[in-house]
């Protein structure tokens, strides 16, 4: 959007602007005609800005001031064009005699809502950073004649020159029949005109009023609803503002966008620019649209950043990282850009970070941590690194060595990543052994939270009560992911409400016995699987050496073998567990197991509904009921039976002393004969059921057990939902370090498995959040689709504050979204972004449409960024 004056002979062989938008020409000025008031309020506060800098308030001083009036009153070589049908807009600006003057008298210009500015391009750049204003921008043609009388141009604005509807919008701005209007040129251009006439610069000086001087102006803010009347913007403009405040930085020096118009309806605003998609990489482009929505590192790159740059840091890329991120953020906001093809940027990233070339999807979090690395390596502002060597706190104030930390850091890495990212954390490592406690305050660029559902774990076991009354009932618990046993009976007993006098006895059930009981606190909850069975005994404590009783089922079945029919005892039925008193016989243990078998019996009359396991329904209490049979128990059981023939009464209950296998059949019980078992905790005992007593229980009752976690049902829950304040606690949570992190105690002098602590204790003014949504292991990848539940507008960490530290606020808003979507193998990237009042907008690759806030918070949600609230 280019300013030229040129003989009108060269200017007919130019391309229509439309298609020279890319001129990269340093040399070339473009002109932007503004609002005055727009620029002057600019002006003021960059002058205020400049106080050191004479050159630059020089330069905001200067301008001369021109009246337009109809062609019509003045006589000479515009008279043709007053045909009442030509499609040709005609007026004369006259500069006034005595600019200065005209500068110290109207002190309030601009307040009629007619008066303008011709302001250069870096200047218009710089007062529209100032504003953060998101408007039209198109070009116009004007094709201007230095008169005879030096003081005044004549303008015309032709409708062959320039589409219908910019010509018409021209109509609305420079009609001059109804009120006069006054230019102010800051741009030098007309004064060029002047000189140029002065020089005899034109080929044929006689002749000069014959020739057109072409002049493009980029007209700005005036679209058919921007009229500024009195000084002040359209509603429409004044509520289109972008959100972070665009102050400069420093100069925009080399600064080398190639500004693109944008036409009126598009989206092409500052900012609201897209990045086209080069091959699955759109991971890129959602974590460079969030960077680039960052409002300090917008403001640092837009202006003179490259004398920052660190060229002698060995762990920098020479800066070539900077200023790849530079340009690629410039162009990006650059008025009404296209999308823009980051390929600089691309080639520059695979360079120095081999693990992203190609065209493979990668991880946006990944290339975030990597891109604000490299740019504060790139922009660190110490040259020549001291060496520091780290100090133990010496039990001084945690405040005192917390600074110290600080300051050492600062010492080493100062840079705009660092000053706008980076916060402190405290660590605190507990050795288990010696309680020796080590504090140390570290940095952070960014937080990696963990979902609770990661690092928690989902469990069911079914509770087995030994007093007869109530019916098996599974119960579904929570418990740290590499948690212990002791943490799963603490939960459980939570759960079922567990008396001060009673015990939980956890146990795994495979083929109708049991294969190990989990006694021991201190064993791992990994050791369970998830397709595991788990039973829960709940007993009274042991007070002494009173045996634990476990009964095993079995039952005949027959079936035809090479044409004949054989019978066999098979096992069937959960294991049922009591203890028995201190001295018992074959009648205790035989009203024992009628005890425990009450809550399966079925009654003889009105039989109940079957045991529903999965909705966690208990049966109701039958034993005692009139009219219910009890089982009967006598008769000899021989040891084996190879042929399947036993002789034992068709409605006797038969029982024997097995092993833990319940395989071997012992001695045989009898009634009131005391059991002959010294020195054992626990007594096996097998049960044979004829088939005349198995029809009066409920046996799938007494069968059913649930795995401990099945993934089938629990994949018909509603989507699990979790806070991020829960996954910000998680992360804060004491825990023990893993035995791949073990940790030298100073104390001890050895390698433990310290417990470690972490605190915040300083926060960024922009703070990063990374959801741990990928798992990886050596052999599979797991993605989470936890819908987390995040603030958008007060997101408060007071309460996770170690110590005040002197912040004035610890309160943040959300103004960006790296978002995931689909599977751990591929899935696509995209970004919301809030830009401008309370609108945010989805950036889709290429795509940028604007989006309701009530879209944003979703599962996809994978890298939050949130900058602290400025309070007033």
């Amino acid at each position: 959007m280019e300013g030229h004056s040129e003989d009108l002979s060269d200017s007919t062989q130019r391309p229509d602007s439309d298609d020279n938008n890319n001129n990269s020409n340093n040399n070339d000025q473009r002109v932007y005609f503004v609002p005055y008031r727009w620029w002057k309020d600019a002006q003021d506060s960059m002058r205020a800005d400049s106080d050191s800098d004479s050159g630059l308030d020089s330069e905001l001083k200067k301008g001369v001031v021109y009246s337009a009036s109809p062609a019509s009153s003045y006589a000479g070589p515009m008279k043709l064009i007053n045909n009442i049908f030509s499609l040709d807009l005609v007026f004369n600006l006259r500069r006034e005699e005595d600019s200065d003057s005209v500068h110290r008298e109207n002190g309030e210009v601009g307040v009629s809502g007619r008066d303008y500015a011709l302001v250069p391009g870096q200047m218009w750049v710089q007062a529209l950073r100032w504003h953060s204003d998101i408007s039209d921008v198109y070009p116009l043609k004007l094709r201007l004649s230095v008169l005879r009388e030096t003081n005044s141009l004549g303008v015309r604005i032709c409708k062959k020159d320039n589409a219908g509807e910019r010509f018409r919008r021209a109509c609305k701005i420079f009609t001059v029949e109804s009120e006069l209007f006054r230019v102010w040129d800051f741009s030098g251009q007309t004064n060029l005109f002047f000189t140029n006439e002065k020089n005899k610069f034109l080929k044929d000086s006689q002749r000069q009023s014959d020739h057109d001087i072409v002049l493009e102006l980029q007209i700005y803010g005036l679209s058919d609803s921007v009229k500024c009347k009195d000084g002040k913007k359209d509603e429409s403009v004044a509520n289109s503002s972008s959100g972070p405040s665009l102050m400069m930085n420093g100069s925009a020096g080399n600064m080398n966008s190639n500004f693109v118009r944008a036409s009126s309806g598009e989206a092409g605003s500052l900012g609201l620019t897209g990045l086209q998609n080069l091959g699955n990489t759109c991971f890129m482009n959602s974590s460079l649209q969030c960077l680039a929505h960052t409002p300090k590192l917008v403001d640092y790159f837009l202006g003179d950043y490259g004398r920052e740059i660190n060229h002698d840091n060995p762990l920098g890329m020479d800066g070539e990282i900077a200023l790849a991120f530079g340009d690629l953020l410039r162009k990006l906001w650059a008025p009404g850009a296209a999308p823009v093809a980051p390929r600089l940027f691309k080639s520059k990233l695979a360079r120095f970070a081999p693990q992203f070339s190609g065209y493979n999807q990668h991880d946006s979090q990944e290339l975030l941590a990597f891109l604000l690395d490299g740019l504060h390596e790139d922009l660190n502002r110490v040259k020549c690194k001291p060496y520091i060597e780290a100090k133990d706190g010496d039990d001084r104030p945690n405040r005192e060595v917390a600074d110290e930390y600080w300051r050492n850091h600062l010492a080493r890495n100062n840079s705009i990543i660092v000053d706008v990212c980076q916060g402190q954390y405290k660590s605190t490592l507990v050795c288990p052994l010696c309680r020796k406690v080590s504090v140390t305050f570290d940095p952070f660029m960014y937080l990696s939270l963990p979902l609770p559902s990661t690092t928690m774990r989902t469990m069911t076991l079914t509770l087995l009560n030994t007093n007869g009354n109530t019916a098996p009932s599974p119960y579904t618990i929570t418990v740290p992911k590499h948690g212990k046993c002791e943490d799963l009976i603490k939960a459980l007993g939570s759960a079922c409400s567990l008396g001060a006098d009673e015990t939980i006895l956890v146990a795994e059930i495979y083929n109708n016995r049991i294969i190990r009981y989990l006694e021991e606190s201190a064993d791992s909850l990994s050791l369970i699987r998830d397709d595991d069975r788990l039973v829960a005994y709940r007993l009274s404590k042991d007070t002494g050496q009173v045996p634990l009783v476990v009964f095993m089922h079995q039952r005949r079945e027959e079936q035809y073998i090479h044409g004949k029919l054989t019978s066999s005892w098979k096992a069937f039925g959960i294991p049922l567990a009591a203890r028995l008193c201190e001295s018992f016989d074959g009648s205790d243990i035989y009203n024992l197991y009628l005890k425990l078998l009450s809550p399966f019996q079925i009654p003889a009359e009105d039989a109940i509904e079957d045991y529903d396991i999965s909705k966690g329904t208990a049966t109701e209490e039958v034993s005692g009921k009139e009219g219910a049979k009890s089982p009967a128990i006598g008769g000899d059981v021989s040891p084996s039976n190879v042929n399947g023939v036993d002789s034992p009464s068709d409605v006797e209950l038969q029982f024997y002393l097995t092993d833990e296998k319940g395989i071997v059949k012992h001695s045989k019980l009898v009634m009131n004969e005391p059991v002959a078992v010294t020195g054992v905790s626990r007594l096996h005992v097998l049960v044979c059921w004829p088939e005349t007593q198995i029809e009066h229980y409920d046996t799938g009752l007494l069968s059913s057990l649930p795995e401990v976690f099945k993934s089938g049902f629990y994949a018909k829950r509603p989507q699990e939902s979790v806070s991020l304040y829960k996954c910000l606690e998680a992360f804060l949570q004491e825990e023990p370090l893993g035995p791949e992190d073990m940790w030298y105690c100073p104390g001890c002098k050895k390698h433990c498995q310290a417990i470690k602590k972490l605190d915040l204790w300083r926060l960024p003014e922009i703070l990063v959040i990374h959801l741990k949504k990928f798992s990886y292991s050596r052999f599979s990848k797991n993605k989470l689709e936890t819908y987390v539940d995040f603030p958008i507008d007060n997101f408060d960490l007071s309460p996770y504050i170690a110590q005040s530290n002197g912040m004035s606020c610890n309160r943040y808003m959300l103004y960006a979204v790296s978002n995931h979507y689909g599977s751990m193998g591929g899935g696509h990237y995209t970004a919301f972004v809030h830009h401008g009042g309370d609108q945010w907008y989805d950036f889709d690759d290429s795509h940028v449409h604007p989006i309701s806030q009530e879209k944003i918070k979703s599962s996809a949600a994978y890298v939050l960024f949130y900058r602290r609230v400025v309070e007033v």
